[in-house]
């Protein structure tokens, strides 16, 4: 039994991720997609600077949403442009109030 030149567990792991990354097919992004997703970039990085000081207690899970969303751009599925809209809003608008069923007047 011949075996072949012992391999350092850095080594062995690279070796691995390579050989599956060989199988994946690449996917193709097209042109109109890629600025799509610089538009968004943008107008997300700007949501961010501008809600830099706004205050309330939405606006820091607001934020929160929209690092999120630029950490995952190159996760195939994307939220669609009614969603990406109310992402940027996020920190902006506040929530709804809730409605209480006290009769009192």
């Amino acid at each position: 039994m011949a075996t072949g030149p012992k391999l350092t567990p850095l080594q062995e792991v690279e070796a691995r991720r390579a050989a599956a990354a060989a199988d994946k097919p690449k996917r193709a992004i097209s042109e109109e997609e890629k600025a799509t997703r610089k538009d968004r970039v943008v107008k997300a990085k700007d949501a961010l600077a501008r809600s830099v000081g706004a205050k309330g207690d939405w606006v820091v899970s607001g934020r929160a949403a929209l690092k999120v969303y630029l950490q995952r751009l190159n996760e195939p599925k994307q939220p669609d442009d009614a969603q990406f809209e109310a992402l940027l809003a996020a920190p902006f608008t506040p929530p709804p109030k809730k409605k209480t069923n006290d009769r009192r007047f």
